[in-house]
């Protein structure tokens, strides 16, 4: 057992040893220099707190802000130079701290803080402030003024004081005047003073709601471009395009994409490229844009011009004027359309193509008018009017039809060809049924004449001359008044009798298989029956014989070639008759 003297002596020196000790911690105290022994922790950089607090706790600033963490924002990497002007400036905060052993470089603010850079002042509840790199993250009622019209509002705020990019996040709103922008996430170079938009966004001014999945909007020039799932909400109309260009000023939508317009649920505008005045519904549509309107009709051309308020329509370069009611199109290289007056017209290489159930007829004139007189869609064509459908082809100055009574007036020289007889007169009314030709009735020096061979014509004359159309085909022809005929029939063997001349009150012609098959005289009649070698050759044409198979259509692109009636070389035809009867 140790005794007592041994027991102190190693009490006395663990006492001595304790007083070491403890003198070395009291210098430890006292020394403003950490240890070398221990690590330096590494600078970290800050992001946004990633939990979201509940609005009413937001003036709240916790005891303990959270622990910065990299963010995707790119941080600046230089020293600011100390004579930049673009020196980022703290101006209030009720609290800052410092983190001298961890975090060095970075104030701590809490309270009505204020930054200024330049003319641009930053408010937020609280910060860090990176001034050795010009930078700041700001948190809670953030919001941004740049002079006195640009404001800029957000939860969330990192801002680069070098390169002037500020990333705005959640509840993001861009105020310049009476311009509001709205995003999740805005990111605004005050450089270039453009805010960029990837998430989703939407401008809102006095008259339009515009909405994309991608934006830029440049506060200054009041430029915006959309990109995207584009929609813009008028109380007029509804607008969506892939890419959209807009005026905050002047209300202009440039379109540089697919677009679909919708007007008050009437009119339907689709247009690659052109521009529209949202504020006086004037347009230029661009690039084979149409417009198309409730009641069937349909404008198309290479350059429109439209006045949707006023209803008036101007198209440049191969336009289309399409009338589903009537089935008919109009074409040619200058339109115009008046929507409220149901009024339009088309000129230079105008053409009309009105679509029936087995054929189509093909019309030109220089000009081409429809227009409605209240309940029936009306036609006129105007000088040198040309036309072509299989069963019947035809050539005058002017022309009016009307959807009223199916009737096609033919004024100035009228021609028409069908099979192989040509009429002629001076006016000429054609009606249809069903879109298909019925009857043509043929006013005043009513003329049919049909060639027979190379020198000789079956004709018919009058003061009024009804032809009619079975299935298509002319079978029947009738004449009155000092109605007149040369006709020259053969036998069985197809052998020609001679020339039969006659003169009766009324003369019936009977058709078929293209070819004369009977006449009928009445109710008296009187006539001659020449040989063939006794044929008068003065006798073979009556007054007013013409023939023009020169003139007429060939097919629906010969009605361009508007050809000149000729005079018949009647005394030639008779020297080489008289030469053949001897």
């Amino acid at each position: 057992m140790a005794s007592w003297h041994e027991i102190f002596k190693w009490n006395k020196y663990i006492v001595s040893l304790l007083a070491i000790c403890l003198f070395f911690i009291g210098l430890y105290a006292q020394s403003p220099v950490v240890p070398f022994l221990l690590p330096t922790p590494p600078r970290v950089a800050l992001e946004a707190p990633r939990l979201q607090l509940p609005q009413k706790f937001l003036p709240i600033i916790p005891s303990v802000l959270p622990v910065p963490t990299p963010q995707p924002v790119v941080r600046p990497v230089l020293v600011p130079n100390p004579k930049n002007k673009n020196l980022v400036y703290l101006v209030n905060a009720q609290t800052l701290d410092f983190d001298q052993v961890f975090n060095p470089d970075v104030q701590i603010l809490r309270g009505d803080v204020q930054f200024r850079q330049g003319n641009t002042f930053m408010y937020c509840d609280s910060a860090y402030f990176y001034q050795q790199e010009n930078s700041l993250d700001a948190f809670g009622n953030v919001k941004m003024v740049q002079g006195d019209t640009l404001f800029l509002y957000g939860d969330v705020l990192y801002y680069d004081g070098n390169s002037q990019l500020a990333r705005m996040k959640y509840n993001v709103r861009m105020v310049n005047r009476k311009v509001v922008l709205t995003t999740d996430s805005l990111l605004f170079d005050r450089v270039k003073n453009v805010g960029y938009y990837t998430t989703g966004g939407k401008i809102v001014d006095e008259t339009n709601t515009l909405t994309s999945l991608i934006g830029q909007y440049y506060p200054s020039e009041h430029k915006a471009i959309f990109q995207t799932l584009v929609k813009l909400v008028n109380p007029n109309f509804v607008l969506r395009s892939d890419t959209l260009n807009y005026d905050t000023e002047s209300g202009v939508a440039t379109i540089v994409g697919p677009s679909t317009m919708i007007y008050k649920e009437k009119t339907i505008i689709h247009s690659k490229s052109g521009w529209y005045n949202t504020r006086t519904d004037q347009s230029q549509l661009l690039d084979r844009s149409v417009i198309k309107n409730e009641d069937g009709r349909t404008l198309t051309g290479d350059t429109i011009y439209y006045d949707k308020r006023i209803g008036i329509g101007e198209a440049h370069h191969h336009i289309i004027i399409t009338d589903t009611t009537q089935d008919l199109q109009l074409f040619g290289n200058y339109g115009y359309l008046n929507d409220n007056k149901q009024f339009g017209y088309v000129t230079d290489s105008a053409k009309l193509a009105q679509y029936g159930p087995s054929d189509t007829l093909y019309l030109h004139a220089d000009t081409l008018f429809t227009f409605k007189d209240s309940i029936y869609n009306q036609a006129k064509a105007y000088h040198h009017v040309r036309f072509f459908r299989h069963d019947f082809q035809g050539q005058c100055d002017s022309l009016f039809y009307s959807a009223r009574d199916s009737v096609m007036h033919l004024y100035g020289s009228p021609i028409l060809w069908s099979d192989e007889q040509q009429l002629t007169g001076n006016e000429m009314a054609a009606y249809f049924k069903n879109k298909e030709i019925d009857y043509v009735h043929v006013m005043k020096n009513a003329f049919a004449a049909q060639q027979f061979d190379s020198l000789r014509y079956n004709q018919l004359s009058g003061k009024e001359l009804f032809a009619y159309f079975r299935q298509r085909e002319l079978y029947k022809i009738f004449v009155s008044g000092n109605a007149e005929s040369i006709y020259f029939p053969l036998d069985k063997d197809s052998i020609l009798i001679g020339m039969n001349t006659t003169q009766s009150g009324f003369i019936t012609i009977y058709i078929q298989k293209k070819k004369i098959e009977k006449i009928l005289l009445t109710p008296t009649s009187n006539g001659v029956m020449y040989p063939p070698d006794k044929t008068p050759p003065d006798q073979m044409e009556l007054r007013n014989f013409t023939w023009q198979a020169a003139l007429r259509p060939r097919n629906k692109n010969d009605i361009f070639t508007f050809r000149k009636a000729e005079k018949s070389s009647v005394l030639e035809r008779h020297k080489v008759i008289g030469s053949v009867g001897k």
